[in-house]
């Protein structure tokens, strides 16, 4: 399997601590900051899910069982792991018989991944995953709005909803829904967490 690409800025050590370090900070364990993220998600009964880019793991930990995240930073997946997760890297993802068998998820979630790729790169690496999802299964793509793609150096190019709609539209997805959240479309400026999400799905034959 090829996953398509090097994420530029996004492989070290210092990333990994960098972003677990905004996400698990003391503020957001109070206020449960995740909590509305992690509804969203469930709320959409996404199955057995591959979370491609899942980082630490603040997704990964509300989805359904039989799900598993791969992330190319192997400083990311030892977080997501000391906190009981199901995280491999990309190599181990290639290499397991078990976890990289044809159609074997019901969904690929990919969030916060498009923004740090150019679109060509991003492209490749999501057709690179696709063999993985059944007929008829779902991709959900996630991208932070204006403030939150502002908010870290290592975003290369702003992902829209016509961006998203692109990409499905060149992966032969067809697009089911696409909602702005938590906050309608205008917050997108102002708050940093506001995000664009998208929910299309694969035909259930090839065609």
């Amino acid at each position: 399997m090829s996953t398509g690409a090097e994420i530029t800025g996004t492989s070290g050590a210092d990333y990994a601590h960098r972003l677990h370090r905004l996400q698990s900070a003391w503020w957001k364990r109070l206020i449960r900051a995740q909590a509305p993220y992690h509804a969203d998600v469930r709320r959409l009964r996404l199955g057995a899910t591959l979370d491609i880019g899942c980082g630490p793991g603040r997704l990964l930990q509300a989805l359904p069982p039989r799900s598993v995240g791969v992330d190319h930073n192997p400083h990311l997946v030892r977080i997501a792991r000391e906190r009981g997760l199901p995280a491999y890297t990309v190599e181990e993802f290639a290499a397991s018989p078990e976890l990289a068998r044809p159609a074997r998820y019901d969904t690929l979630l990919v969030a916060h991944l498009v923004e740090h790729l150019e679109y060509p790169v991003a492209l490749e690496l999501m057709r690179g995953y696709l063999p993985y999802l059944r007929p008829g299964g779902r991709v959900m793509l996630i991208t932070p709005q204006e403030r939150g793609f502002d908010s870290d150096p290592t975003h290369l190019a702003f992902a829209d909803f016509d961006v998203l709609r692109r990409l499905c539209a060149d992966l032969a997805l067809s697009v089911e829904r696409e909602w702005s959240f938590p906050f309608p479309r205008w917050a997108g400026r102002p708050f940093v967490y506001n995000e664009f999400h998208l929910l299309a799905s694969m035909p259930e034959v090839a065609g």
